[in-house]
């Protein structure tokens, strides 16, 4: 076969080269860290972060608004974790690898209160994780710059985040009765009223404040069957010491019915510890002071929902 000037040139320069590795042959392309995700502007839309839902508005004490829009970051491990309040967390690996985890942990939900204070941020609804949602609790404690400084899992796809902020310094900063509107600051002080005066019940108490959160935007209406406790067993919840008054006078009558039963067969039966007295037919009047100690700045009180 005939080859002319210019081929045998170039079969002269690759025997002197030699025969080319065969890892030439197949070349990897390594990608920059997977550090991007749903707070990123500059990525095309198709590839960010997809949230389930979108987050709840803004609420709670007023000077914690300015913190909405802005974005907290925090580097632990080969992990990068950023808090958006009132809209997000995420974390992202920071690895080569091509399938790089990144992912939503919780989309903002609702306030944790406890002792009439806010005491944490609830961002629930995040990626799937098994059979159910990522959901992170934010505590809020004073620091001297806003900065996330601690992010741990307590348990698995639950995560438990803590920001420091100088907005949360002043002892007064997180109480709740002070931020509601006034209309709502009377339905407190009313609610508060009418237990002092017998007129309704604990439970009745924390029925009210729960609606009186609710519709201040502080709190998610509980979905039909959800409950503060999965599994949990219910606790007879009465509105009124009338109500609750009429359960106890059918409960002593059911005891009555149960031991004259026992009776008429003679079998010998002791009174549980505990179980009212069948002479007793009427709830007893408190007396640990619980009304008196309930008076006084709605802003300050220590009631736990």
């Amino acid at each position: 076969m005939a080859v002319g000037l210019g081929g045998f040139l170039l079969l002269l320069g690759l025997a002197a080269r030699g025969p080319a590795p065969a890892a030439a042959a197949k070349m990897k392309v390594v990608e920059e860290p997977n550090a991007f995700g749903l707070n990123n502007p500059f990525l095309p839309q198709t590839s960010r972060l997809q949230p389930k839902k979108d987050p709840s508005p803004v609420s709670g004490p007023a000077h914690l608004s300015r913190l909405s829009g802005k974005c907290f970051s925090l580097l632990e491990s080969t992990y990068k974790y950023e808090f958006c309040p009132f809209h997000n967390v995420t974390q992202h690996e920071q690895t080569f690898r091509w399938n790089a985890y990144s992912g939503i942990l919780g989309i903002w939900h609702e306030w944790e209160i406890v002792n009439s204070t806010f005491r944490a941020m609830w961002m629930r609804d995040g990626d799937s994780c098994r059979t159910r949602s990522r959901q992170s609790k934010v505590e809020l404690t004073c620091g001297k710059s806003h900065r996330l400084a601690h992010v741990s899992e307590p348990s698995t796809c639950v995560y438990a985040l803590t920001f420091e902020t100088p907005l949360v310094c002043h002892p007064h900063s997180l109480l709740v009765y002070p931020a509601l509107p006034p209309a709502l600051q009377q339905r407190w002080d009313q609610a508060e009223q009418d237990l002092a005066d017998e007129l309704i019940t604990v439970q009745g108490y924390s029925k009210v404040l729960r609606a009186l959160f609710e519709d201040a935007g502080y709190l998610r209406p509980l979905e039909e069957g959800e409950s503060a406790q999965e599994g949990a067993v219910k606790d007879p919840v009465f509105q009124t010491l009338e109500s609750c008054s009429e359960a106890h006078r059918e409960l002593v009558k059911e005891l009555r019915r149960l031991q004259s039963v026992l009776t008429q067969h003679g079998i010998p039966y002791a009174r549980p510890a505990g179980a009212p007295s069948s002479e007793h037919v009427g709830p007893k009047t408190p007396t640990d002071g619980t009304a008196e100690q309930l008076r006084g700045d709605p802003g300050l009180r220590g009631n736990t929902l």
